[in-house]
């Protein structure tokens, strides 16, 4: 077929006798597929002149060198750490990422009507979405393998910390040190989004001050959009309340940032008239002196990465869910030592 236009893998699927799925699991060296048809879809595929790889040494593997990222957000600092540590793995392997930003509702339900991924990557990794069900199962149907950060999900690779148990650790550390006017400055992320995380600390806040028989006062919980500025709004809100809170749990570090920022605006002593602590382990915590939840963000993605390249080389559809430590980690913005 020189000459003219490249043959579409049903052309494939026709000649050689056997499915467009099995033509794809041939060529990506999936399992599933023995090998005298695997041959045969190699055989027929060169003849026609098709490839769904960019190079001509992928012709025999089927593969594409590429990866689809679907992220929420590219400003954040966690995903932009993500993001480097999954890059700087699959880059030293030969691969390429294509990311997919979804951050709002249309830009969702867009991407997986028409799911642009098809044929173009080699395997996909979502960073911190929770899949609807049909959403998982769009993505199950491309046979590639899957990746997922932050969270657990059936049928893909999942690299993941315990949200709830770092939540706990923060706000069990403010409660340790006397406070019992806690507030809470939480991510706001839109239902469309449907972020794990936030739920997740949130759900650890509330428990932590029922465990420790505290009352949670409602007006003292305030969106700030994971941002330093949202922070900032969040801490403002917080502090315009007829009572005033002794301490504050950021659910980001960027956040904590932000509401020190508005602490010292309004001429508020950290730690003495109000305690903060973040949560993630962003590099400038430590200069700023504010207690965090450290999390190996960068280890997250490397890790996701790593694992979708094993099973690239390996085939098979086994999955592996890893579960990565945090870190309480006590500076000046609260007081004393956390014996927890």
């Amino acid at each position: 077929m020189t000459g003219g236009t490249m043959a579409t893998i049903e052309e494939v699927a026709r000649a050689a006798g056997v499915s467009t799925a099995t033509v794809s699991r041939a060529l990506r060296e999936q399992s599933g597929v023995s090998e005298r048809t695997r041959k045969r879809v190699r055989t027929v595929a060169e003849e026609l002149d098709y490839s769904i790889s960019r190079s001509a040494s992928g012709l025999a593997t089927g593969r594409t060198r590429r990866i689809g990222v679907l992220v929420p957000y590219v400003s954040r600092w966690f995903f932009g750490q993500v993001l480097a540590g999954a890059e700087e793995v699959l880059r030293s392997a030969g691969y390429d990422l294509m990311l997919y930003v979804v951050g709002d509702r249309e830009g969702r339900e867009r991407f997986f009507r028409e799911l642009p991924v098809r044929r173009s990557v080699d395997a996909v990794l979502v960073l911190t979405l929770s899949l609807r069900e049909k959403e998982a199962d769009r993505l199950r149907e491309l046979g590639v393998p899957l990746g997922f950060v932050g969270g657990r999900m059936d049928g893909f690779n999942s690299v993941w910390i315990d949200d709830y148990g770092g939540g706990m650790l923060a706000v069990r550390h403010l409660l340790n040190q006397g406070n019992r006017d806690i507030a809470l400055i939480h991510g706001g992320a839109p239902d469309s989004l449907n972020l794990p995380a936030p739920h997740e600390r949130c759900t650890a806040f509330r428990d932590a001050m029922a465990e420790y028989g505290v009352p949670v006062r409602e007006s003292w919980l305030c969106t700030g959009d994971f941002s330093v500025s949202g922070g900032r709004r969040a801490m403002n809100r917080i502090l315009a309340d007829e009572l005033r809170p002794t301490a504050v749990f950021a659910m980001s570090d960027e956040m904590a940032f932000g509401a020190l920022h508005a602490l010292r605006d309004h001429k508020l002593s950290v730690p003495r008239e109000m305690m903060i602590v973040g949560f993630d382990g962003h590099e400038m915590a430590e200069c700023s002196g504010l207690s965090t939840v450290v999390q190996p963000v960068h280890e997250e993605g490397a890790t996701a990465a790593r694992l979708l390249l094993e099973q690239l080389q390996q085939g098979g559809d086994e999955t592996r869910d890893v579960v990565l430590s945090t870190e309480l980690v006590v500076r000046s913005s609260t007081t004393g030592h956390d014996s927890m």
